[in-house]
């Protein structure tokens, strides 16, 4: 598991099942957001998953640079290597950046509900 706290927010990234679960705390920075990037890139890259859950429970609305950023740092270290992604948000605005963050590739965005969200992963 790789975890960084800092004054404006944090994340968490592990590995649960065949899953990999990336959780974003507090106010994302571009800082926090490149890091937690990384080890989702490493713990794909190393253990060949293609499933990750973006749980965003916590997360401060972002502003949409982030969500941009987001999408860009997806681009260029993902490349075009397919992944399921979902993304679990506490609201509507922050719905409609993860939407933003993730339009390419196969995504879906769940409110409150980690349980729907890994069963779709699952392909249930």
């Amino acid at each position: 598991m790789t975890a960084e706290a800092t004054m404006d927010g944090s994340y968490w990234v592990e590995l649960v099942g065949d899953v990999i679960v990336a959780r974003i705390r507090g106010q994302p920075t571009p800082e926090i957001l490149e890091r937690c990037q990384g080890a989702v890139v490493m713990l794909l890259r190393d253990t060949q998953r293609s499933k990750i859950l973006y749980d965003a429970l916590e997360m401060l609305d972002p502003t949409a640079d982030i969500a941009l950023m987001q999408r860009s740092l997806d681009a260029s270290s993902l490349g075009a290597r397919p992944v399921r992604r979902a993304a679990v948000v506490p609201n509507s605005r922050v719905a409609y950046l993860a939407r933003l963050a993730f339009g390419d590739g196969e995504h879906r965005v769940f409110y409150n509900d980690l349980a729907a969200a890994l069963g779709w992963l699952n392909g249930e």
